[in-house]
């Protein structure tokens, strides 16, 4: 694991005024680099984490040769529905395991659809469609996470909506922590690093949650010269919050920037 981060966060940097302010410029040349990198290379994870609501359709990728492990995050499949072809290169096998409430998926050599898609009904009550496709010959293991459910476990007085602000203050707080807070799947994963300028910036970590992401940039600058860094440097203007810990960057020197930005918006 890349290291997390150099240098010192100071207390006050995750509430002071600089790092919650929407930013006035638009995205810095860094910041566009890492959203090119996601969307050309995809993650680098093998396991997927998928947020889905009642009712909503679940899109994952299943294995063609080994089992698919589908598993909720805080909660259990209590039954599948299937539609049986009678075709053996077109069925699929769904098993519900007791134990721990998975679900798991196994396709027949030579299955000759490019999906499959079933029902399922978690002992919460929630409804799932699920639509894999078919790719890959690893097993695979699928996590599904009901944001609704964080909200159920949470107090009658705390479920009122929190402001984005202070929503963007404890995300930043888990992320310079590692820690995990409710509502937010977090995946360490290292992406294969982007040069910007003089500048070497990888994407270390990804918070995912229904209202906002955050992402942990580890940014190294690989120049003769020092580099200032600020947020409008590294975020873009309809960025929620930013905070870097260590603003100024000699030769060779590694810094960590913490971003939070609405779900949906590509950095």
């Amino acid at each position: 694991m890349v290291m997390w981060a150099i240098g010192t966060l100071a207390a006050g940097t995750a509430l002071s005024s600089r790092s919650w302010c929407l930013m006035s410029r638009g995205a810095g040349a860094v910041l566009l680099a890492i959203g090119a990198s996601v969307a050309f290379t995809g993650p680098a994870w093998a396991d997927q984490t998928v947020m889905a609501a009642d009712g909503s359709r679940v899109d994952c990728a299943a294995s063609s040769r080994d089992l698919t492990r589908i598993s909720l995050v805080e909660d259990q499949f209590a039954s599948v529905s299937k539609v049986s072809t009678g075709n053996p290169a077109e069925d699929f096998t769904v098993v519900n395991e007791p134990v721990r409430g998975d679900i798991y998926l196994s396709v027949p050599e030579g299955y000759s659809r490019p999906s499959l898609s079933f029902f399922a009904t978690s002992k919460r009550g929630y409804v799932y469609k699920l639509v894999c496709r078919i790719a890959g010959e690893d097993a695979v293991q699928v996590f599904i996470s009901n944001p609704a459910i964080a909200s159920e476990r949470a107090p009658a007085s705390t479920r009122a909506r929190v402001e984005p602000r202070e929503q963007a203050a404890a995300l930043v707080q888990a992320m310079y922590s590692q820690s995990v807070i409710d509502g937010y799947q977090m995946r360490q994963s290292v992406r294969s690093p982007v040069q910007v300028g003089t500048l070497r910036v990888q994407m270390i970590a990804e918070y995912r949650g229904a209202e906002l992401n955050g992402r942990v940039l580890r940014i190294e600058n690989r120049g003769k010269e020092a580099v200032e860094l600020d947020g409008a440097t590294i975020a873009p203007a309809s960025a929620v919050a930013v905070s870097v810990a260590e603003p100024r960057l000699v030769p060779g020197q590694v810094t960590t920037a913490y971003l939070v930005t609405r779900t949906g918006e590509r950095p």
